[in-house]
């Protein structure tokens, strides 16, 4: 007897159909998995065999073959269960085999038959509605995940007992109903608020500069002068997520595993900060499972790497594609699997080794050789490609006892938004929605210069020898002040006040 179940499957954070064919002859019992499977997928038929034996059903005493097909890609995962499962009841007639066609199934069994939680069944949904499926049947604890695509019937299920009655006609589940405007509308305004930073306005003025164009930054001052907690507040200046933003952001989350439980969308913009130990693999994505890394993590939202030289140096320098690009490609002997990365990279550093190089309250122990060797540990390229250089000195006792008025994180937020619309609004023709995104030939196009701002920037490359990728950080830093501004035109203070944003290079 033949039976064929529809299911699906994750390749970076993208699924695609598959079929799980089962084929139950006489022989001598046996139980073989063809396709490729990996071998979580290979256990799943003691997983399946359990389950549907300690839910009352009949286990065929004959030759069971699951071909997952198509067989060319390799299988891996926990999902195929519940498909196999239900392919095994088909064949044997204890389900009808006539309707597996019209819905996809996925789910991983326990050995008493509960379903649960799979990873990535927010794409599958996504791809399920794209092939045109009504339905699909999703573990209970994924059922808010699914159900954020629309268009598409999500039927959450608790047991396999459950997908039976259902399928069978003898259970009614009705489809998981929830509205993303409704995930978007309970979302708080976040606890962290720049009101709660004594002093360094210059510091904060520059991070609204970099969240309003998504510029990269790099603070360099001593210890404790408030450079780590200047950095977690910066995801509360930045634009809202848009319903797109946040389902691309979720389907990372839901492939790497890191949604919570019940949780249908992520909400606000990611902050990962990830220890300076971290691997290669950790940072950029791969594995031999290959999966997400922090990079694709903090895609639409924030990587803050703190104490910048401690990292280590082939993951730095792995960051400058990236960067670049806003993706990254993880190659193995397999398959090819490309992640989004388009996220601002924000970092902070001590001036020298022991952190008190150029601070008038504290004496450098450090000669000019170990404050070389320690800067050295950042490669130039990589510097390059931070937009903002912006030194974070100590903060004064009088502005910890009686600090000064502070600005709330959400009027700095109004302002980055407005700027974050003129931007998508010029560039949207592009295909890009912030000025750190422009290539040459939109810098050109947008960021021309009267002649005494021609002037000051002219002075400026010729007395500190600025590169020509530096060059164009100034020019892209401008065009975001002027946008802050609501100026179309780019004047003297708006590229006298980038030039300020280059400290690195007046000092290295």
């Amino acid at each position: 007897m033949l039976s064929r179940v529809l299911t699906s499957a994750v390749i970076g954070i993208d699924a695609y159909v598959m079929e799980v064919e089962v084929d139950i002859s006489r022989g001598l019992p046996a139980f073989t998995t063809v396709g490729l499977p990996e071998v979580s997928v290979k256990e799943s038929r003691e997983r399946v065999k359990a389950a549907i034996q300690n839910n009352g059903y009949s286990f065929p005493d004959d030759r069971i073959t699951v071909n997952l097909a198509p067989a060319h890609i390799k299988k891996e995962g926990t999902g195929f269960d519940l498909p196999i499962a239900l392919g095994i009841l088909s064949a044997t007639g204890v389900i009808p085999n006539q309707d597996m066609h019209r819905r996809l199934v996925l789910g991983e069994l326990a050995l008493d038959g509960r379903i649960k939680p799979v990873f990535g069944s927010l794409p599958m949904a996504i791809e399920a509605r794209k092939a045109g499926y009504p339905e699909i049947l999703v573990p209970y604890d994924n059922r808010r995940e699914a159900a954020v695509v629309g268009g598409i019937s999500v039927i959450p299920v608790r047991t396999l007992t459950d997908a039976v009655d259902f399928i069978r006609g003898e259970k009614l589940i009705p489809p998981e109903a929830y509205s993303p405007e409704t995930v978007f509308k309970d979302t708080e305004f976040s606890e962290s608020d720049y009101s709660e930073v004594a002093g360094q306005a210059h510091v904060k003025r520059a991070m609204e500069i970099a969240a309003a164009g998504g510029h990269n930054l790099l603070m360099i001052g001593p210890p404790g002068s408030g450079k780590t907690m200047m950095a977690r507040r910066l995801p509360s200046i930045l634009p809202e997520l848009t319903f797109e933003e946040a389902i691309e952001t979720t389907k990372i989350f839901s492939v790497a595993g890191f949604l919570e439980k019940d949780q249908a969308l992520v909400t606000h913009r990611p902050f990962r900060s990830p220890h300076h130990t971290i691997s290669d693999a950790g940072m950029i994505g791969g594995g031999n499972i290959p999966r997400p890394g922090e990079i694709s993590l903090a895609h639409n939202g924030v990587l803050f790497l703190d104490e910048l030289p401690e990292f280590k140096k082939p993951v730095l320098e792995a960051l400058r594609q990236p960067v670049e690009d806003r993706k990254v490609t993880i190659s193995r002997a397999a398959t090819t699997i490309t992640y989004p990365s388009s996220f601002m990279l924000v970092a902070a550093m001590n001036p020298c080794p022991c952190g008190h190089y150029m601070d008038p309250k504290q004496t450098c122990k450090c000669g000019h050789h170990q404050i070389q060797k320690y800067r050295n540990r950042i490669s130039g390229p990589l510097l390059d490609r931070m937009d903002i250089h912006v030194e974070v000195p100590a903060v004064a006792y009088s502005e910890l006892v009686n600090p000064p008025p502070s600005e709330s994180s959400r009027s700095i937020r109004d302002r980055v938004s407005r700027a974050r619309q003129i931007q998508s609004r010029r560039l949207e023709n592009f295909n890009i929605y912030a000025n750190s995104e422009m290539k040459n030939r939109h810098i050109k196009k947008f960021c021309r210069m009267d002649d005494p701002s021609m002037q000051i920037l002219q002075a400026a490359v010729d007395r500190l020898g600025l590169s020509a990728r530096a060059y164009n950080r100034i020019l892209k830093i401008a065009r975001t002040i002027a946008d802050l501004e609501s100026d179309p035109e780019i004047r003297s203070g708006h590229i006298a006040e980038a030039i300020q944003y280059r400290s690195l290079d007046r000092k290295m």
